[in-house]
């Protein structure tokens, strides 16, 4: 089994995809929106009065999902795992769409005692073209290093020396990976406990891509609570979740940049190097706009 190395380049056949209301709202409660029935309720209900129903933006690193990667080679999948997950929305996501996605295998690195694998994804308006979102994931498979390629680097971050200027604490339910995999993500990483083992870990843990979702929940807190407002975030998997342990998000605000970290409830870090946007401006747009 190896890697092609060969497949940096490589581009997906374009899949189109349509999402609803209902797809939304699930989404959210696979985050953790609902578990206070009265909070969140533009990400979990559509006809509240006074409330018109908005999208999560991390619900776009969810539908770069639904294209069907490039084949980078024959390996061992159970070894795995999500390392970074970043995403770009060139304007909020609507309630209910369709868009044209198109993956391309950008670089494999050599880490030693693994290979990072770096796809990117674009998602196009089917009607006008336009860009809607994209998204930069990174998967690391162990095993699969020493091929003499090279390392590759990362941008500088740094964590302030001050305070958090805000924390969110939310729980995760026992449940939470049996729920968020009704989303589309079926990797039984997160369901099968012999497929885990396989994997080195003791139990099925939640998808890197929830925590990124209760994640996504906490930076809207930082954007004044207007999930619009959020144009792009990203950070590096370090640790794994199990279900039902508590997230702990801390946020640095510098005007419109967001620093954070997303750590479990003993302290270990779980997101690391976590960047966002806030694109203060779109309220402004959106209060003109016909």
């Amino acid at each position: 089994m190896a890697l092609d190395l060969s497949a940096v380049g490589a581009r997906s056949a374009p899949v189109e995809h349509a999402w609803t209301s209902d797809d939304a709202l699930l989404y959210a409660l696979a985050v953790g929106a609902g578990q206070d029935p009265l909070a969140e309720l533009d990400l979990t209900t559509e006809h509240t009065e006074g409330v018109p129903q908005r999208v999560l933006p991390t619900f776009g690193a969810l539908l770069s999902q639904k294209v069907q990667r490039p084949d980078i080679g024959d390996f061992d999948r159970s070894k795995l795992v999500h390392a970074e997950q970043h995403l770009t929305l060139a304007a909020p996501l609507p309630t209910a769409g369709a868009v044209r996605l198109v993956a391309e295998v950008e670089a494999i690195h050599d880490k030693g005692g693994g290979a990072l694998v770096w796809t990117a994804t674009h998602a196009e308006d089917l009607d006008t073209g336009a860009r809607v979102f994209s998204t930069r994931s990174a998967a690391f498979i162990r095993g699969e290093g020493g091929f003499g390629g090279e390392r590759g680097g990362a941008e500088p971050w740094q964590r302030p020396d001050r305070s958090p200027d805000e924390v969110v604490r939310y729980r995760t339910r026992p449940e939470q990976a049996l729920l968020y995999r009704l989303t589309g993500d079926r990797n039984p990483l997160h369901s099968d406990p012999a497929f885990a083992a396989r994997g080195g870990f003791d139990r099925p843990i939640l998808h890197g891509m929830c925590t990124f979702g209760f994640t996504g929940r906490a930076l809207v807190r930082a954007a004044g609570g207007d999930p619009d407002l959020l144009a792009s975030v990203g950070g590096r998997f370090t640790a794994p979740v199990v279900p039902g342990e508590e997230l702990e998000i801390r946020m640095w605000v510098d005007g419109d940049e967001v620093l954070f970290q997303t750590l479990r409830g003993d302290g270990t870090v779980v997101i690391d190097r976590g960047r966002a946007v806030v694109d203060s401006a779109r309220a402004e747009r959106r209060e003109v706009s016909p």
